[in-house]
């Protein structure tokens, strides 16, 4: 297989685990919809970028931080496929005596690398963790995933000026641009003009791209720059199936085996390999 096919069948895989798990998890909301918005820049991640091995501790890994904590679905899915997790921690996903949660609590153990989920937090949390290797020359990548409504934290700015003021050219931030948060629209709720235009500002270096493309994001991911990066990913918020994409109701609604046929169907059509 090719590298691009290889990413695209974990995209599947993950996109099939999301909905089993979101199945499994009953009465319990999974945030469906912004899981699927991210499922192709985490199996980019995983697939090429984070130098894994089978050792889920090993030092010379490069960090994931998904600082947008309620986007779990496809974190644990990748780390299933990664061979961290195993099948049964997915169908116990927020069930009692189950090891997975709603937002990831840190068990490296799991691969899971820190506590998110309190937003605004993930990226100072990256650029601590850039810092770091900076200063003991370790070379390290870091890779922090944020929402574009976490963006109206006022923690993701002070963040901001501090990577570029400590020039942390081993970090890349991804925005998660897929319009919606978890009470309505983005323009809505806190009107951003220009999140391109906004982070730029502070002195990052800037790509957008469709966040669902695989080329582009792989191809952005290499791109090297003497300052911080920033992914503008524009996405589609419960992307793959027709019932759910640029739905919000989607953000916490519980998926019923009805909606799972339905989906199912829909991800050997749209996706299958």
């Amino acid at each position: 297989m090719t590298e691009i096919e290889i990413v695209k069948k974990f995209s599947f895989d993950i996109r099939k685990n999301i909905l089993d798990m979101s199945l499994n998890a009953a009465a319990s909301s999974s945030h469906l919809g912004g899981g699927l918005s991210i499922v192709e820049i985490i199996s980019v991640l995983y697939c090429k970028f984070l130098n894994l091995t089978k050792d889920p501790k090993d030092p010379n890994r490069n960090r994931f931080v998904l600082s947008k904590g309620h986007g779990v679905l496809p974190y644990y899915a990748a780390l299933y496929l990664k061979g961290y997790l195993q099948k049964e921690d997915l169908q116990l996903f927020e069930k009692t005596n189950g090891k997975l949660f709603g937002h990831p609590i840190m068990n490296r153990d799991l691969g899971i690398e820190f506590s998110t989920g309190s937003l605004g937090m993930g990226i100072s949390i990256a650029v601590g963790l850039s810092m770091s290797f900076k200063k003991r020359k370790k070379d390290n990548k870091v890779f922090v995933l944020i929402g574009d409504g976490e963006c109206n934290e006022g923690s993701v700015w002070e963040a901001a000026m501090s990577s570029v003021h400590h020039n942390l050219n081993n970090l890349t931030i991804i925005v998660d641009h897929n319009g919606f948060q978890q009470t309505g629209s983005n323009n809505e709720i806190n009107k951003v003009i220009s999140l391109k235009n906004k982070w730029q500002s502070f002195g990052l270096e800037v790509i957008e791209l469709d966040g669902h493309n695989i080329t582009d994001l792989i191809n952005a991911f290499e791109k090297k720059f003497e300052k911080p990066k920033l992914i503008l990913a524009n996405t589609v918020k419960g992307k793959g199936f027709s019932f759910s994409e640029n739905n919000n109701d989607w953000h916490h609604k519980i998926l019923t085996k009805t909606n799972y046929d339905q989906a199912i169907k829909e991800l050997n059509s749209n996706y299958g390999i």
